[in-house]
């Protein structure tokens, strides 16, 4: 699986990770390699079910138009 990262420099000099397509999904890092290292380990804890958590029913689906 392939997901796109923004990368910024924070003002403290540590790089931080962030992925759009996981909400939440966020790391740091010294360095950039550090902090891609770092944001690879956060997707892979992201992306682990949880089996302890029960699902939830969403209710219905629908669609309106505006």
């Amino acid at each position: 699986m392939k997901f796109k990262v923004i990368i910024r420099e924070g003002e403290d000099g540590w790089y931080v990770v962030e992925v759009p397509s996981l909400p939440g999904c966020i790391s740091q890092g010294k360095t950039k390699k550090e902090a891609l290292e770092n944001i690879l380990e956060a997707i892979e804890l992201y992306l682990e079910p949880e089996e302890d958590i029960p699902l939830m029913d969403v209710g219905q689906v629908a669609e309106v138009t505006v």
